[in-house]
């Protein structure tokens, strides 16, 4: 089959582009920008990329069928053309993954609201550590496993990041619905994606979808320690198995310690020792992934005895590119780059930091940049997280003239917050200039040590490679 991807760009229709190449299908794509390391993976596939979107060229190329990505809407010309002439079928990235990959798979669906990237590609990692050849597809750029996508062994499991964000312009049910889970791991849960969801039931209703079309010999892994989940109910259609913190979850992650060096902490499987870990990723959110990932894993695997699954590989599990990445490393300079965008997120990350980094005084750069972050819905949480940092730096809010004033962002009224916390906060009208008001900040000398973390699910218009590239010799 000749298959199209509108939007190829982007990770995740990159890598479901890949899957399909891989899967033996001549496959092709255009996109307003496809730079690399996007450009060269999908051209060393044998993909050919077009710039732009072009009817006539569509026509002309006349694929079997057209995938069309979650960032296209009506107004794009090839989708215009598309409705206009129903020419050539089309449809979305989460229905073509369902019927041409996920179908005849027993898949593992990671699903939450933080978390999921880290904890798919866990969960890939394990499974390959354990002898295993499964197909993945992952919404970031991991170290390990060394790609995004990979289609594995038609016998072995499938695992998928389950994004709760809609599927389509065509198509406004969540992608995950689309994912047939056999295992279905629920992470965490807290109201997102304001343009999409009206309020926090809203999203559980969207969770408990999912939870549905779990079959009665699957799992659903769900995070224990989570109010906002437990309110899902008992879901007794299923088998459910929680982790967390709590000793009453069967999987009990115990003892977690953080220092300069390293993160550890125990997993306990219904009352009986599985492992202890000692590895580099930082948080007790990250230990709590791992549990998730590794509880998963296990079941695929050893249904019987899910403790059965090695975990020693925990160890050297390197993450994944712009997860609390360490971009900067000097006595003096630290400087971390974060896809954090929502208040929880920011939070545990920069507590996570005190016990990383102690005694250096830390600089949070944020980027309200995501249709929910942008607005006032979770200012007050935000507000709260960022005191956490010493100095706060707030850039311009993305898309402004696309809200009405009294529902943006309030850039100015969470700086007055910060101050009466004893916070510095920092804003300009230009990205650019807020990287000189962060380079001025930290140029001057201190007796402690200093950290800069930068927060956007963006590219914070490049400042952060100037920075990054600026303070390398530090």
């Amino acid at each position: 089959m000749r298959i199209y991807f509108m939007g190829i760009g982007g990770t995740a229709m990159g890598n479901a582009a890949l899957l399909a190449r891989a899967a033996g299908h001549e496959v092709l794509g255009a996109d307003t920008g496809v730079y690399p390391p996007m450009s060269t993976v999908l051209a060393a596939a044998g993909i050919a990329l077009h710039e732009g979107y072009d009817p006539a060229r569509l026509e002309k190329l006349a694929p079997d069928l057209v995938v069309v990505g979650n960032a296209m809407s009506r107004g794009n010309p090839e989708v215009e053309w598309l409705l206009d002439t129903r020419a050539i079928p089309f449809t979305s990235l989460p229905a073509f993954l369902s019927d041409a990959v996920l179908a005849v798979r027993k898949n593992i669906v990671i699903a939450g609201t933080h978390g999921k990237t880290t904890t798919t590609a866990l969960t890939a990692f394990l499974l390959r550590e354990n002898g295993r050849d499964p197909g993945f597809l992952i919404g970031g750029v991991p170290l390990d496993p060394p790609a995004g996508s990979h289609l594995g062994t038609l016998g072995d499991p499938f695992v998928i990041e389950g994004d709760e964000y809609d599927s389509a312009f065509f198509d406004k049910r969540s992608k995950f619905i689309h994912y047939v889970p056999h295992i279905a791991v629920l992470n965490n849960l807290e109201f997102d994606h304001a343009d999409i969801f009206r309020d926090l039931a809203d999203v559980q209703r969207t969770f408990f979808h999912l939870t549905r079309i779990v079959p009665r010999n699957g799992w659903i892994v769900l995070n224990g320690d989570d109010d906002n989940l437990r309110a899902l109910g008992p879901l007794a259609w299923t088998r459910v198995v929680r982790v967390g913190t709590g000793e009453s979850n069967d999987l009990h992650v115990a003892g977690f310690r953080e220092t300069p060096d390293s993160a550890s902490f125990r997993l306990v499987w219904q009352g009986k020792p599985w492992t202890e870990v000692r590895w580099a990723q930082p948080g007790l959110f990250n230990a709590r992934n791992a549990a998730m990932a590794a509880l998963a894993a296990g079941l695929a695997l050893f249904p019987d005895n899910p403790s059965k699954l090695k975990l020693d590989a925990l160890a050297k599990f390197r993450g994944v590119k712009r997860r609390q990445e360490l971009l900067v490393n000097t006595p003096k300079l630290k400087v971390v780059e974060d896809f954090g965008h929502h208040p929880t997120a920011l939070a545990e990350t920069l507590q996570s930091f005190r016990a990383r980094f102690p005694g250096h005084i830390i600089h949070a750069a944020f980027e309200p940049r995501s249709n929910t972050s942008r607005t006032k819905v979770l200012q007050a949480a935000f507000m709260r997280a960022l005191a956490l940092a010493d100095v706060v730096y707030l850039g311009a809010v993305a898309r402004p003239e696309k809200l009405k004033p009294e529902e943006r962002f309030d850039v100015e009224a969470v700086i007055q917050h910060l101050e009466t916390q004893g916070v510095d906060g920092y804003t300009a009208p230009t990205h650019a200039a807020l990287l000189e008001i962060i380079a001025e900040n930290t140029a001057e000398e201190t007796e402690r040590p200093q950290l800069v973390v930068f927060f956007t699910n963006g590219s914070f218009d490049g400042i952060i490679g100037k920075f990054v590239q600026a303070n390398s010799k530090v």
